[in-house]
């Protein structure tokens, strides 16, 4: 299943230079494969931005459907951005209007830092539900990444996030809680996903709105979920795209928060992230920090600690990804835009994938 290099995107490049498939739209042209447009909402700070990119490009092309695989970044102009991002997306992203104009199979949306409280107070709050609403009659599918999987569930099933006491913050083990469903088909019964929220939805409370929950940990959070008719709302509060350094990434900046005064403690490392070696180095960090503070401390150790880091995810992550454009191939109208609609076509996208 390539990734099709329909613009200049750097990432494309840089994916390209990991020895991943990616086709220019001319090699892409002669094949007999069936194609597949996503739209890419992306509303991650500016630091992530690219990163962000990467990594939700290589999970989608990871999977091995026939399909050439469009991915179209875009974003919401109510999102502040510095300089260099306006740039970049002036230069690489589409406009929605356009992608609505020609039709999407699906839609992938990012999370975002949470900046308020309250979802409706964040910048993103009013062009996303209304994006939302046009999806959900518009498009086959939408996979939702952290917060903005809060969001939508919120708009859609009234469903309120909770603050928690500490951050959901490390590599966390999971369950899976309905075996018969194809997003979650050829996952081991348990397995491992990482997080990163402060705010978080409960199973229970999936179950409550007659969401369905395909994986959850065992706290009763969870990390899979559906929508009723099990594939027009994918729901994912973990983050299956990271790469294995995101985790780290986020590590040295809470790290560097402490040492400029922009938080009070020292944070704690992402849970079952460090192990043995690694964890000891970053405790003789800690200490040195505590002790000496900013002035004659060395350099966040980030090369030594990524060494020793297990991603332990990725494969789960990439197999529920595959599952889900494999889905897509065999759900989508043939016609880009044209979505079966439930209550019309059939009451459940699943059935209608049985009855191809």
């Amino acid at each position: 299943m390539p990734l099709i290099a329909h613009s200049a995107l750097p990432a494309f490049a840089r994916l390209r230079s990991e020895g991943r498939e990616i086709l220019s739209p001319a090699r892409a042209r002669p094949q007999d494969f069936r194609e597949l447009h996503i739209g890419f909402l992306n509303m991650m700070p500016d630091a992530a931005l690219e990163a962000t990119e990467r990594q939700f490009l290589r999970l989608v092309g990871a999977g091995n459907v026939a399909a050439n695989i469009y991915v179209y970044p875009f974003t919401f102009a109510e999102i502040p951005r510095g300089p260099a991002a306006r740039a970049h997306i002036k230069k690489h992203y589409r406009a929605l209007s356009e992608l609505q104009a020609a039709g999407l199979d699906a839609l992938i949306l990012s999370g975002a830092n949470p900046a308020r409280d309250t979802l409706a107070a964040e910048p993103f709050w009013r062009p996303l539900t209304r994006l939302v609403s046009w999806a959900r009659d518009n498009v086959c599918s939408v996979m939702c990444s952290c917060l903005a999987m809060h969001a939508v569930v919120k708009q859609l099933w009234n469903i309120d996030r909770r603050r928690r006491a500490q951050k959901c913050w490390g590599v966390f083990s999971h369950r899976v809680t309905a075996a018969r469903h194809p997003l979650v088909a050829g996952l081991p019964a348990e397995f491992d996903a990482p997080h990163s929220h402060l705010f978080g939805v409960s199973a229970a409370q999936f179950r409550r709105a007659g969401l369905r929950v395909l994986a959850e940990n065992a706290r009763g959070e969870v990390h899979v979920g559906a929508s009723p008719d099990g594939f027009r709302f994918v729901l994912l509060q973990g983050h299956p795209e990271y790469d294995a350094i995101s985790l780290l990434k986020e590590y040295r900046r809470e790290v560097a928060r402490y040492l400029t005064g922009a938080r009070a403690d020292y944070p704690p490392p992402p849970h079952n992230y460090l192990h043995g070696a690694a964890a000891a180095c970053a405790r003789r960090y800690q200490r040195q920090a505590q002790a000496d503070g900013a002035a004659d401390l060395p350099e966040f150790p980030e090369a030594e600690l990524a060494q020793a880091v297990a991603e332990t995810w990725r494969a789960a992550g990439q197999a529920m990804a595959h599952n889900w454009l494999g889905l897509l191939c065999q759900i989508a109208h043939p016609r880009r835009g044209t979505v079966f609609r439930a209550g019309v076509d059939a009451a459940d996208p699943l059935r209608l994938r049985d009855n191809l």
